[in-house]
């Protein structure tokens, strides 16, 4: 973690150097050298976080080291504050006032640049060199506890028939390559249990004509693994074994490509860690005999995934409720040992109340149920309960190593710019869903994605992006919701016993302190704030930094003084039902990205012309979300147009000629466009709409008003829609003629929601290969009285609901063709419709057998 924040703080610098040329002009020499310092102190920082765990004084230096990078980062904020905020009308004050400050950072800059300097002539007494090599017997013992042997197989074993069916059947399978095959979780989800189970499986033995286990872990060597290997593959003699023992790793890789080459072989490469690491092995590993396999344990899906392309990695999942408790009860409870009171109602009560704590987790499951069989009275167990944590990360057996110790890898395995990113998931609630937009522009704003990796396409927000993922592959972070893409990321989570890890390693870094109220001064990087004065008595819940402002009241008139936080990124303010007002100083927030104002649509908060001085310089070139606004006249206010990155946008306008002139400038960013709202008032019509077909990585569409179709044309009025889109909303749009012969082309539409009057006609067809991708249909308050469908169309559709279609007297008969139809939900239906699919009496309605299928019906 020290490399992590004194990376930050360069990036830091060098952003300040960049963007506040005009403050530090004075002391650029001094802040350039402080720069320079710190990127030779990183250097020397690369095998630190392992070394630091065995040597107390070098955890002091690392300490040293963090704490004078934060100092050097607050030294020059303070100064650019000062510089930038000083008042009165004297120039020669002004000049003093200047000149003091000078002098005072230079002379605190000089104070950090000799400590730093003092501690990198400490740092190699302790082996630290730049390529950060020297012994680590502490990881070595780790390695030498946490090693796997196939033949000690755990005899409690809970939920996994599907799995080991699963990796059973890839690993029989006859194929004519060498084929990977994966079994990928976060650390103590039992992968290393269920690859010992199918490897010792007599149909696994009988099948192969050799097997091999060989445990990895972090510290691989592949001489180690290659003579392992051969050594169990050959079970040499004496003398043999001794000439193996002799030959160069090369050597070895050439001998054991020469036994496996004409064998069916099964080789277990157990808790790998990194594809750097197959890749230096694979050349001892032919293809065999027609189906030989590799098979993987590891918490990297990205290693899985890179080793076998072709192969889907077996992905763990925690146990539910009822496995938990079956386990726990094996551990806690073991018949020869069970007395008369072990398993009264008291004890499986406080028994349920800690295994909450241990959330689904294989590995806490069973170190808690262990250290509960050794308790034998009610008070015992009450304080082990008080103190879960401590007792869950205590060494109960040598196998684990602690809860907290084995999940603890995974997190020292991180890339340094991963680290602070994992660690700030720490500060939000236990079992909290968690925004992903939210996640990113907080992860931007705190400086942990480096401007420096922006070019072209590439935004700090798909840096960012690609880091959760990445932080997903390594089964760091849970995805809870997939957005309309089916792809990507909506909401993630992140176990509580990982969150309990990122906390105490905060903590131990002074990365960022919980605080509970009231507030008792110690210093923090960032804080919680509520704000309780302000205008007009109301309450506000405030998140503030330098960089994210997010306000939650019930409206409110902001200060002009919001226009002092010069690098502020993301303004989020959440109104529901009421207005904000915004003065206008928004042109003073140079690099504000996204302007997010949330309410009901029906008084949407903030009108454009509010914030007319935004036109003023180029201080809308950073917007890329802005949404929720209003437009009264955009004539007279043209600053909308120049929102040349804008990624998504919401607005509602009060003119059609608006809507036109946004669609057809060509210094509006129309073609970086991701999602698109727009709302026109009352029963004004949508200009010609064709401009979005151009809009190629649009994919997600909301349109609120009237679409005006041709008679003179030979087109339908949907076919400006670009191919792209995912998720498409349309309301009161009125359109006469069928809408689904366009729709269904649409290959990645996801999710359909057509509302009020969006169609106007009786009749509607799908037919056969239509809507490909689709996953969802709503229909609401339609005239729809015909409906029709194919076979063969919506072969993915699991959602159905339709609301308020009264002239629709029967389901379609192309419904029981759906087979992947999971829920449909029936509201202000016609009465005739809903008797046919009900089944009153044990007496199935006539079309019930158009909807036996489906999993779920609702029919209010």
């Amino acid at each position: 973690m020290a490399e992590s924040i004194v990376s930050l703080t360069i990036e830091r610098i060098a952003d300040l150097l960049i963007h506040e040329a005009l403050f530090l002009n004075d002391v650029k020499e001094e802040v350039e050298s402080l720069k320079g310092e710190l990127e030779r102190m990183k250097s020397f920082l690369k095998d630190v976080d392992r070394k630091q765990e065995q040597d107390e004084r070098l955890r002091t230096r690392v300490r040293e080291i963090r704490d004078l990078a934060y100092d050097a980062e607050d030294v020059i904020d303070s100064y650019i504050l000062k510089v930038a905020n000083r008042g009165g009308f004297c120039t020669i004050i002004k000049r003093f006032t200047t000149l003091s400050s000078t002098h005072k950072i230079g002379n605190e800059v000089n104070t950090i640049l000799t400590k730093l300097e003092n501690i990198s002539k400490t740092l190699l007494v302790f082996g630290i060199s730049r390529e950060g090599e020297g012994s680590n017997s502490a990881a070595e013992m780790q390695h030498r506890l946490r090693r796997s042997y196939p033949h000690v197989e755990e005899d409690d074993v809970v939920s996994l028939e599907v799995s080991t069916r699963d990796v059973m059947d890839q690993l029989m399978k006859k194929e004519d390559r060498l084929h990977v095959v994966s079994i990928v979780g976060m650390g103590g989800i039992g992968k290393t249990t269920l690859a010992k189970k199918v490897y010792n499986h007599n149909d696994v033995k009988k099948h192969f004509d050799c097997c091999a286990w060989v445990f990895i872990s972090q510290q691989c060597k592949p001489r180690e693994v290659l003579h392992g290997v051969l050594i169990k593959i050959l079970s040499p003699s004496i003398k043999d074994r001794e000439l193996i023992d002799k030959l160069k790793e090369d050597e070895l890789v050439e001998k054991l490509y020469d036994v496996l080459k004409d064998k069916r072989y099964l080789v277990v490469f157990d808790d790998i860690w990194r594809y750097e690491d197959w890749d230096s092995l694979k050349p001892a590993f032919p293809k065999g005999n027609e189906g030989s396999k590799l098979l993987f344990t590891t918490r990297n899906k990205e290693v899985a995934m890179l080793a076998d392309p072709r192969s889907s990695p077996i992905e763990l999942s925690l146990l539910t409720g009822d496995e938990s408790g079956k386990l726990f009860k094996r551990k806690a409870f073991p018949e020869n040992k069970m007395e008369s009171h072990a398993c009264s109602k008291e004890f499986e009560t406080l028994g349920k109340e800690m295994l909450k704590k241990c959330g689904g987790l294989p590995l806490a499951i069973v170190v808690l149920g262990g250290l509960l069989a050794t308790k034998k009275s009610w008070n015992e167990w009450e304080m082990v309960q008080k103190n879960i944590n401590a007792h869950l990360n205590k060494v109960q057996q040598q196998e684990y190593g602690g809860v907290n110790g084995i999940l603890a890898l995974s997190y020292n395995e991180l890339p340094f710019h991963l680290k602070p990113c994992f660690l700030y998931l720490g500060h939000y609630p236990e079992d909290s869903e968690i925004s992903k937009k939210e996640l990113i522009r907080l992860w931007i704003a705190e400086g942990f994605i480096s401007p420096s990796l922006e070019g072209g396409e590439m935004l700090m927000e798909d840096v960012a992006e690609q880091y959760l993922e990445e932080l997903i592959n390594r089964c760091l972070v849970q995805v809870s919701r997939r957005g309309h893409r089916g792809t990507s990321v909506k909401t993630c989570r992140i176990h509580d016993l990982l969150r309990d890890l990122c906390v105490s390693k905060a903590q131990e870094e002074n990365f960022f302190q919980i605080i509970q109220p009231p507030m008792n001064g110690n210093e923090n990087r960032s804080l919680d704030l509520t704000v309780a004065t302000v205008p007009k008595g109301r309450r506000i819940a405030v998140y503030l930094n330098e960089r994210y402002l997010g306000i939650q009241c019930q409206g409110v008139d902001l200060p002009r003084s919001i226009g002092k936080l010069k690098n502020l990124h993301t303004l989020f303010i959440q109104v529901p039902g009421c207005s904000v007002k915004i003065p206008s100083v928004l042109s003073k927030l140079q690099r504000l990205r996204h302007l997010v104002l949330t309410g009901h649509w029906r008084n949407w908060p903030v009108k454009w012309p509010e914030i007319k001085r935004c036109s003023q310089g180029n201080s809308l070139k950073n917007i890329e979300t802005s949404k929720y606004i209003r437009i009264e006249n955009l004539t007279e206010n043209n600053a909308l147009l120049k929102l040349t990155n804008i990624q998504s946008l919401g607005i509602q306008f009060g003119r059609s000629e608006d809507v036109e002139a946004i669609l057809k400038s060509p210094s509006f960013g129309l073609r970086r466009l991701r999602s698109l709202h727009m709302l026109l008032d009352g029963s004004i019509p949508f200009p010609e709409l064709e401009q979005l077909s151009q809009c190629h990585h649009l994919s997600k569409l909301f349109l609120r008003g009237q679409i005006q179709e041709d008679p003179n044309s030979s087109h339908h009025v949907l076919e400006f829609l670009p191919t792209n889109i995912c998720k498409l909303t349309l309301w009161q749009s009125l359109i006469n003629e069928d809408p689904m012969p366009v729709l269904e082309k649409l290959p990645h539409l996801r999710i359909l929601i057509l509302k009020n009057s969006s169609y106007t006609g009786t009749k509607m067809s799908c037919s056969v290969n239509g809507f490909p991708q689709l996953d969802s249909l709503d229909i609401y308050g339609s005239n729809l009285a015909e409906w029709q469908i194919e076979e063969g169309a919506m072969p993915r559709l699991r959602s159905l609901y339709l609301v308020v279609v009264p002239g629709l007297k029967m389901v379609p008969e192309g419904l029981r063709y759906i087979t992947t139809l999971q829920e449909m939900y029936l509201h202000g239906m016609n009465r005739s419709l809903v008797e046919r699919i009900r089944v009153r009496d044990g007496r199935e309605g006539e079309d019930f057998y158009k909807v036996r299928h489906v999993l779920s019906i609702g029919i209010f």
